[in-house]
């Protein structure tokens, strides 16, 4: 069964923080989303080009399949649909802590689906990167490990992120699709 709306933004696992306006929709009726739907389960009950924007703040790393996932973002979002998304860097505690965290994220990532990384081969999804950002719990030095992580991302991963660890990673994504080419 499939539910058509005329809402324009999605908001994937919404629990207690839903857009207003949006789709909210969460794995749990505890939650009271519009649409209850595990996301593990493909596909999701929306018609392809559905929505303009899809949030998905701190829902990915919970979900078993990332390639999927990122496959049904694509599947639902219109051509040229917003893609925000927010997951706990690699190096942040709390990605490991919770023990419901599946995957762990670093700034580049996302690459695999804007076509950035030298193996853009395990899906057809396309995204282009409009923005992202590693992000720090805001204390003064932080704010100059967030300049220098800004500026330099590939090296605060590789040498510097588990010295002073990353908070979260913010990206703005855009859906490509065939005809946008």
């Amino acid at each position: 069964m499939s539910v058509t709306t005329s809402r324009r933004i999605l908001n994937l696992g919404s629990g207690f923080k839903p857009v207003p306006g949006a789709v909210n929709l969460d794995v749990t009726s505890a939650t009271n989303p519009d649409v209850v739907h595990d996301l593990n389960v493909a596909p999701w009950p929306f018609e392809a080009d559905s929505f303009d924007e899809i949030h998905a703040k701190d829902v990915i790393e919970h979900l078993d399949n990332i390639l999927q996932t990122m496959e049904e973002i694509h599947r639902v979002g219109r051509p040229g649909a917003v893609v925000q998304i927010t997951v706990p860097h690699f190096s942040c505690s709390n990605a490991f802590t919770d023990p419901t965290h599946r995957h762990y994220f670093g700034i580049f990532s996302f690459h695999y689906f804007t076509g950035e990384n030298e193996f853009p081969f395990y899906t057809s999804a396309r995204f282009r990167c409009r923005a992202s950002q590693i992000v720090f719990h805001p204390t003064l030095l932080n704010k100059i490990i967030w300049r220098l992580a800004a500026r330099w991302p590939a090296e605060y991963e590789r040498r510097w992120a588990w010295i002073m660890p990353a908070w979260f990673l913010s990206f703005e994504l855009e859906v490509v699709k065939p005809s946008q080419s």
